[in-house]
């Protein structure tokens, strides 16, 4: 009989040591480089959460002006990148398009020596958002954008060439908090992704195509588009708690719902079910909350799971008019600062990630030629 694996998908081993994130830590919850989730969507702006972490240190006034007016000219995309977006099929999943430009990217702007790797990763914190918004665009409503907007943050950079005009100062602010939350979350397996290939002194364009590709599955993200999709079937919170009495009956995989580290609550959904009630007040819209609501309390009641980051994000990004199918790259263009941390943290102490495996297999065979074969 097969020994069963005592740590399937690597649950509760500690693989290595960080000094960027905890999660769910007794006392913690969820906090970068110390500074705790709440303390940093209360007072900090995306960059300066993006400085922490790339830089170790949050910024003075001076460096996050600096360091504000440098991303800005990062944004750019090179010509023969746009030309790639532009033969990328309109029915891409807009995942494989951004995997695909990190990739090409670190073709035509090789990362070269690793001394240059703080310039790498600001690089593409810049222009992520504008290689998914000139694919997007282009292949919406055929508008070759301009990707380099005089917006200060990314949020305001992102909407303004999503809509085409500046976002409202709630929207911009809105999305520069989910960009907070979703900057950086330890070992993830995105992360993990990214430090295995790091591991092997690769460049960080692989590390971070790696990371999207981990992101990019079902089982990691993508939890906040179908979230979406699941409320929007409902027309009253009535039809909600019935219709998904009834898939939890059946079995049915619902999204958006418990988490592979945290036991009780996720600290991150009580700010964006906030943001939703709000968003949704403003925009006249109180089904989709109230839907959302009677959702979270039937998987709490019926399976004690609590909503995770993903569930009330959906809601908080649709009230901002931004397609589903962009959310999960919403999460690229945020995790890349995380990500950019982990390689550079890798590569300071850096060992192969070479984990032994329990074989379970058959024991030792005798060669057998093939005429002799049943």
């Amino acid at each position: 009989m097969a020994a069963k694996n005592k740590a399937g998908g690597l649950a509760g081993v500690t693989a290595g040591a960080t000094r960027i994130c905890t999660v769910g830590k007794e006392g913690a919850g969820l906090t970068y480089y110390g500074y705790d989730i709440y303390d940093l969507t209360d007072n900090a702006c995306f960059e300066e959460v993006a400085y922490l972490l790339v830089r170790g240190k949050l910024p003075n006034r001076a460096e996050l002006d600096a360091y504000i007016a440098g991303l800005k000219t990062k944004r750019g995309l090179p010509e023969a990148l746009k030309t790639l977006l532009e033969m990328v099929p309109a029915d891409a999943y807009p995942m494989d398009v951004l995997r695909t430009a990190v990739s090409f990217l670190g073709n035509i702007e090789p990362e070269g020596d690793f001394s240059n790797q703080i310039a790498v990763a600001d690089r593409l914190l810049a222009c992520l958002p504008s290689m998914l918004l000139y694919w997007h665009r282009f292949h919406s409503d055929g508008t070759r954008i301009d990707a380099e907007t005089d917006d200060d943050s990314v949020a305001g950079h992102f909407l303004h060439m999503l809509h085409g005009k500046p976002p409202s100062e709630t929207h911009r602010g809105s999305l520069d908090t989910t960009l907070v939350l979703y900057a950086e979350h330890e070992f993830n397996a995105s992360t993990f992704a990214a430090r295995v290939i790091t591991g092997t002194l690769s460049d960080m364009h692989s590390a971070v195509s790696g990371a999207i590709g981990a992101l990019r599955g079902p089982l990691h993200g993508g939890a906040n588009e179908a979230a979406m999709v699941l409320i929007q079937e409902f027309q009253s919170p009535e039809a909600a708690a019935a219709g998904v009495r009834d898939m939890l009956a059946r079995k049915d995989k619902i999204m958006g719902f418990g988490h592979r580290v945290y036991t009780t609550s996720d600290p991150r959904n009580s700010v964006n079910k906030k943001m939703s009630k709000m968003l949704g007040d403003d925009a006249g819209d109180t089904r989709l909350f109230a839907v959302s609501e009677a959702i979270e309390k039937v998987m709490w009641d019926e399976k004690k799971l609590f909503a995770n980051a993903d569930f009330f994000a959906a809601t908080v990004y649709h009230f901002m008019d931004i397609p589903t199918y962009l959310f999960t790259p919403i999460f690229v263009c945020s995790r890349i600062t995380g990500w950019t941390a982990h390689i550079m943290e890798q590569r300071a102490d850096n060992k192969l990630i070479r984990p032994a495996a329990d074989y379970i297999g058959p024991p030792l065979q005798e060669w057998v030629a093939i005429d002799d074969r049943p």
